[in-house]
């Protein structure tokens, strides 16, 4: 394994989002490591630059607690067992990135690696917006569902014993309670630059544009095509999450050419892939029933 590697985390069904992934990081020499935690039944062939892991190669207490814990739903054990699967990764290399399986990169990311030779944990802002005078309830985000995505988390050996802490926290409980202050996996990181050392917070915007950011950002096009964030920054990487894929998707979208890149690659892996957004479902029903309840509360103050 080279001595910096990403990794990521997905079930047998999302492998090709993750095989996309891999692709994306292939022409900047990156190694993925990916983590399958249920029984891969109709393998495809990985690409060069990944390697599987499965439940069986974990050898963890706190692991093992975890996967006792959350083994009937996937999508908690996914998030409960970044922590796990880091530390793993960090008696084999000197740090690793971790990055969710529908992150595809655009351009080099080498600069994330070299900020962990000072660093010892780096994390990227949600970036949602701040502004008290309007849109509110994304400044109220913030402060309820957390504010470092928890899909990007780069490490290097000093950080086993905030990898030990967040991996304790995830065993404490992995769940949607906006009024205890927890959401998953991802609201403990609110404390890692409280409670560690040498933690950067990486405010490059070219690193996880998303759906929940972009309108923050000036973005337009150099002359050669390439997508130019508040006149300086160029782009890293895409977050592909539902909010990602509802805006960029659409035609006439600024985005829609990173999307076109990202599907074509998606396609690679399963053919018959295409996105249609999901209206009624637990994740997009949950934040409009919030949001409702938001608006209530504010009519109410007023």
């Amino acid at each position: 394994m080279p001595l910096f590697s990403f990794c990521t985390i997905s079930t047998s069904s999302h492998l090709f989002k993750a095989f996309a992934l891999a692709n994306s990081i292939a022409p900047f020499k990156g190694f993925l490591n990916i983590l399958v935690i249920d029984k891969i039944d109709n393998f495809v062939e990985k690409p060069a630059n990944v390697n599987i892991y499965t439940l069986s190669d974990l050898k963890d207490n706190i692991g093992f607690q975890i996967i006792d814990k959350y083994k009937k739903n996937q999508d908690k054990l996914r998030w409960a067992l970044k922590p796990v699967f880091l530390k793993h990764l960090l008696n084999e290399t000197n740090a690793v990135i971790y990055v969710d399986n529908d992150i595809y990169f655009y351009t080099d990311f080498a600069f994330l690696f070299k900020e962990l030779e000072s660093n010892n944990v780096i994390l990227t802002p949600h970036f949602y917006n701040s502004n008290p005078n309007e849109d509110q309830n994304w400044l109220e985000a913030n402060f309820r569902v957390g504010l470092y995505n928890a899909g990007f988390i780069g490490v290097n050996q000093q950080a086993i014993i905030a990898l030990n802490w967040w991996a304790n926290c995830c065993l404490y409980n992995v769940k949607k309670a906006f009024w205890r202050g927890l959401f998953d996996d991802q609201k403990y990181l609110d404390l890692f630059p409280i409670l560690f050392d040498n933690v950067k917070i990486i405010k490059e915007k070219g690193c996880n544009l998303a759906g929940w950011n972009y309108l923050n950002y000036h973005l337009k096009r150099d002359p050669n095509g390439d997508l130019v964030i508040d006149n300086t920054t160029k782009l890293i990487f895409i977050h592909f999450a539902e909010s990602s894929l509802v805006d960029f998707s659409k035609s006439d979208h600024l985005l829609n050419k990173e999307f076109k890149i990202y599907e074509q690659n998606l396609l690679n892996h399963y053919a018959t892939f295409s996105y249609k957004r999901s209206i009624f479902n637990k994740r997009t029903i949950d934040p409009f029933i919030y949001f409702l309840k938001w608006k209530l509360h504010r009519k109410i103050e007023k």
